[in-house]
């Protein structure tokens, strides 16, 4: 996208500038004068092209948090398919994608970490897989109703020691008619494992379709 704006910007700076060159000496015989007039149209050109900028960067922001179906209310299938699509989407462990899933004002309670609103979820997140690597995660539906979803979850992962962990945690989700979540409440506890002990093997990124969930593996 910022390849893109800056292109369109280029491209029309330099056909505006040339256009005005080209003006300027047709019709203006003093150097002072065309000098002049050429500043304030660089001037010009460069608040209009502001101006795109911002409204490409605005477009963009409102493409990245459109509506996240499924919606509330929520059934049992479509509960237990936004909780999987909430999964794959931790699993990328890329912030900028992840943050698309939630309202920009979304309000967090993580640990004893206090998270709120787009700018503050992806530092959150960058500080957290910067620690956290080699991140895997499975998640399943405990309860549902209305605009809301409890969920358990287990994730494992290492630190830069090569130390092993598992970290249990149960969430609460609500979310606003577009199925972005506005608020999410997540208590987790790590627990130390052995790297033999890990159940989570699959290539990184989204589990795949035939991986045990949580019940199946006895998490």
């Amino acid at each position: 996208m910022r390849s893109a704006v800056n292109e369109l910007i280029g491209c029309q700076a330099i056909d505006s500038l040339s256009r005005n060159v080209s003006l300027a000496r047709r019709y203006v015989r003093s150097p002072k004068v065309v000098s002049s007039i050429l500043t304030r149209s660089w001037f010009g050109t460069i608040r209009a092209f502001v101006e795109v900028v911002k409204e490409s960067l605005m477009s963009t922001a409102k493409v990245g948090f459109e509506a996240r179906p499924p919606v509330p209310p929520f059934t049992r299938e479509s509960a237990e398919l936004k909780v999987r699509r909430a999964e794959d989407l931790w699993n990328t462990r890329d912030p900028e994608k992840v943050v698309f899933g939630y309202t920009p004002d979304s309000r967090w309670r993580n640990r004893a970490d206090f998270v709120n609103g787009s700018e503050e979820i992806v530092a959150f997140l960058k500080r957290k897989w910067s620690k956290e690597l080699e991140y895997r995660l499975i998640k399943e539906v405990w309860a549902f109703g209305g605009n809301r979803i409890a969920v358990r979850f287990a994730y494992e992962w290492r630190d830069d020691s090569n130390n092993w962990f598992r970290s249990y945690g149960n969430e609460n989700w609500e979310f606003d008619e577009n199925g972005l979540t506005r608020l999410r409440f997540a208590c987790i506890n790590d627990l130390p494992i052995k790297e033999s002990d890990r159940k989570y093997r699959w290539t990184l990124g989204r589990r795949p379709d035939d991986h045990p969930g949580l019940s199946q593996l006895g998490l």
